[in-house]
């Protein structure tokens, strides 16, 4: 636990307050802990970027918002309980969704290795027992099914989901991260797979709009936002 009480130290007041603040608005609830690994992510997070670059995104207080509380946001929405993030880079949104509920079996795909490195410093240096972090290329990626398969920058919504089309379990569900342009990726989506559900997100202190789009297998299209 020193190792994390040392990087907690070398983060501005700010970066808390930002995080705090941003959880409150988004309604959810941590423990002490779970509050000191998401501030330790972001830690390691621009530790880490100034030799790796790893997001383009430089300062703490920036990582906070864009980062960890952008993939706070779809927490919610996340049940799992076996969760793949593909295209996870640093480990957005696997490893803050791993930390926000300690029941989800988090795995992360992807196939850059400096990329990869990081991500399991962060498993180790956080005591993320949830998590396990791959390095491949995801159409080469043949693994367990999952619950949940989630992506946040990964591709286009067709090639997201053509490249996992075996990978979510049966009755299981595509998360597919995206700004406000993705109608016309929909209206492309392959034969048998639908929109299930649409979510608004509200990210904090975010201007840029984001959506959360649920797909699944020959589901019934349900075009409502929510």
């Amino acid at each position: 636990m020193s190792g994390l009480t040392g990087l907690l130290n070398s983060l501005p007041a700010s970066a808390a307050k930002r995080l705090d603040d941003g959880l409150a608005q988004l309604g959810l609830t941590v423990t002490t802990h779970q509050r000191e690994q998401l501030l330790g992510f972001v830690a390691l997070l621009h530790k880490w970027n100034k030799a790796y670059n790893l997001t383009a995104v430089r300062e703490v207080d920036e990582m906070v918002s864009r980062h960890v509380l952008d993939s706070a946001a779809v927490a919610p929405y996340v049940q799992g309980p076996t969760l793949l993030d593909v295209g996870a880079g640093p480990g957005l949104p696997g490893i803050v969704l791993a930390i926000l509920n300690p029941a989800l079996a988090v795995t992360l795909v992807d196939s850059n290795g400096k990329k990869v490195r990081f991500q399991r410093q962060a498993i180790m240096e956080l005591g993320l027992e949830n998590v396990t972090a791959s390095q491949a290329r995801v159409e080469q990626f043949k693994e367990q099914a999952f619950d949940q398969v989630i992506s946040r920058a990964f591709a286009s919504l067709v090639d997201f989901v053509t490249l996992t089309r075996e990978l979510p379990a049966a009755n299981g569900q595509w998360l597919a991260m995206k700004g406000p342009g993705a109608d016309d990726e929909l209206r492309e989506l392959p034969s048998g797979i639908r929109l299930q559900t649409r979510h608004l997100l509200k990210v904090p202190f975010e201007t840029a709009k984001r959506q959360l789009l649920i797909l699944n297998v020959d589901s019934e299209p349900q075009e409502g936002v929510e």
